[in-house]
């Protein structure tokens, strides 16, 4: 028997033996983990995991969905992607958007989990309830929007969503990323590696099934005033104008975009990047996932390098792309970001690794670059960094590698800005000292999407009955330290649920609607203890891989005060802010 709000099926599959079957969702587990990147947790803690080699055959990689997804509630199209990460080498998710969640679930399945390494590279897909393993020899060395039509047209299924990886993936690239409906990304802890290991090219899924849920009439009703909602946001109303890269003028105005490799608060320059002239100049068109009114999604153009349609470039991609190597050159940003797609990069970290080569080669470590510098600011050598480490050619095969072996393999580990072994994405903890917590708690190490402090502080994100109020973003107490805790709680809750967080519906609307899609009611405070029983599952996984407290660090540039911009000056007290942090999540230190 199923219950409402899930499927009740999770498919398995054993590359290594060719082994396809369905097995049924636990439901007590699927009920006191919800879904999402919390149902794969406790699935994978199943394991043996201080055993696992994240490369090899025995580490699984989930696919896993929420309850809402595929359902009437708005913005509920996302999936998790888990497993152990071959970057950081602990606990590894991601998440993306698009339509592959909810046609996962109209393909009759919960999530799926794989196993094993095919003997040579294949593809699954799973039409209607029914999975099937093909050869994909035909798809090696193809990008991610050729593996997306090549796997329809093989199937004759043009509406089929399709996760792939491109070459970085089949290459193992440490930072691989996962792409599904066209650039659409499980971006971050290289699970297009472990994809990759596994010989695994892609998955395509197709289905017309419905997902049961407890008072559809009712939900509909719910949806309709979450939407209105959604309408009446000013900051999700912004992100549909402008989408996230509108965020940049802001984030420069307050110090929060990171400017040659965290060492620089402004930067005149930057402001070529701002997203209002993105949507001027180079805007084709905005693109929703499923079920959203925000479409947050760009469709752009560089017409300089023949490109009249790609997907991108988030904020995340300008940043890390642009500002962080002082690239100002948006259109070079644009294509340099559709390159990350194509090979199946995630975007963050190359360019967080590529900042760390600049900064190596200026500090005369690097000499050996192909017969090229490695410099800030240098557009033009770009495209071609992105292509070799994708490719694993020459330096791109140490880039490859992430930041942090990188930077040790040249003697200098403290230059590596990352965190428990993840880049540092694009907010300075400087700006927002919650962030410092989100950075140095997150059990996949640093993350935007564990615990987004900057949208408390700016008053975009506030939830008064789960303690979550807009405060000093400057402020290092413990009490910043307990809210930004909470807030790792409840976006814990939405990483389960496989829940858009540019959506923030009122939480007793939230609470109908999870009411009307499972049949059982919920309060703040239980939702509360989910994500805190989460959040305390992946920490102990990465425990049983050796993790322990004094991992929750940042790294050494961010704790030094930058001489300009928004932040000038300002430095989080670590020490503080964890001391609130570890009380509120009842950790030890």
């Amino acid at each position: 028997m199923t219950a409402f709000g899930y499927v009740g099926r999770v498919l398995c599959v054993d590359l290594t033996s060719g082994d396809v079957h369905d097995e049924p969702l636990d439901l007590n587990l699927a009920r006191e983990y919800l879904g999402g990147s919390g149902l794969a947790a406790a699935l994978l803690s199943r394991e043996d995991v201080s055993l696992i080699d994240p490369l090899g055959p025995k580490n699984p990689l989930i696919w896993m969905t929420g309850p809402p997804v595929g359902t009437s509630m708005p913005s509920a199209g996302r999936v998790s992607v888990c497993a152990l990460s071959p970057l950081t080498e602990i606990w590894g998710e991601a998440n993306a958007g698009g339509f592959f969640g909810p046609a996962l679930r109209f393909a009759g399945y919960d999530g799926i989990v794989v196993r094993g390494r095919a003997e040579r590279l294949v593809f699954l897909s799973i039409v209607d309830g029914g999975p099937q393993l093909h050869d994909a020899g035909a798809l090696v060395g193809l990008g991610t929007y050729e593996t997306q039509e090549a796997v329809r047209a093989l199937l004759s299924l043009p509406t089929a969503s399709v996760a792939c990886i491109g070459e970085a993936g089949e290459r193992q690239v440490r930072y691989a990323a996962v792409l599904n409906d066209h650039g659409r990304a499980a971006g971050r802890c290289g699970l297009g590696a472990v994809m990759g290991s596994k010989r695994l090219k892609a998955v395509a899924v197709s289905g017309r099934a419905s997902i049961p849920v407890a008072d559809a009439e009712a939900l509909e009703a719910t949806a309709v005033e979450i939407r209105a909602g959604i309408e009446a946001d000013i900051a999700a109303q912004a992100i549909q104008m402008a989408g996230t890269a509108g965020y940049l003028d802001m984030a420069l105005m307050y110090g929060d975009l990171p400017i040659r490799s965290f060492r620089r608060g402004e930067r005149e320059g930057a402001a070529n990047l701002s997203g209002v002239r993105l949507t001027e100049e180079f805007l084709v068109r905005g693109r929703a996932c499923y079920g959203c009114s925000i479409a947050c999604g760009r469709e752009t153009r560089a017409p300089r390098f023949g490109l009249d349609r790609v997907d991108g470039p988030e904020y995340e991609t300008l940043g890390a792309l642009g500002s962080l190597l002082e690239i100002d050159d948006l259109e070079a940003v644009i294509h340099a970001g559709h390159l990350c797609n194509v090979h199946g990069l995630d975007t963050i970290s190359t360019g967080v690794t590529i900042a760390l080569a600049c900064e190596l080669f200026e500090r005369g470590l690097m000499t050996e670059t192909d017969g090229a510098p490695i410099c800030y600011g240098d557009a033009n050598r770009l495209p071609a960094l992105i292509e070799r480490i994708a490719r694993r050619e020459g330096i791109g095969d140490l880039l490859a590698e992430g930041s942090n072996r990188l930077a040790a393999r040249f003697g200098v580990p403290e230059l590596a800005v990352t965190v428990k072994g993840l880049e540092v994405p694009m907010h300075d903890p400087r700006a927002f000292a919650g962030m410092a917590v989100t950075y140095a708690l997150s059990p996949r190490g640093a993350c935007h999407m564990q615990g987004d402090a900057y949208s408390v502080d700016t008053g975009q994100l506030s939830v008064p009955e789960a303690g979550i109020l807009p405060g000093d973003r400057l402020e290092s107490s413990q009490e910043k330290g307990r809210t930004a805790a909470r807030t790792m709680i409840w976006r814990t809750i939405y990483n389960a649920l496989n829940l858009c967080q540019f959506s923030n519906p009122e939480p007793q609307l939230l609470l109908r609607a999870l009411e009307e899609i499972t049949g059982e009611a919920r309060s703040i405070e239980d939702l509360m203890a989910t994500g805190r029983r989460i959040l305390k599952l992946k920490r102990s996984i990465n425990e049983r891989r050796g993790m322990t407290s004094a991992a929750d660090r940042l790294p050494e540039v961010l704790l030094q005060p930058l001489g300009d911009g928004g932040a000038q000056g300002v430095v989080p007290d670590l020490d503080r802010l964890l001391a609130g942090a570890y009380d509120e999540l009842d950790w030890e230190a």
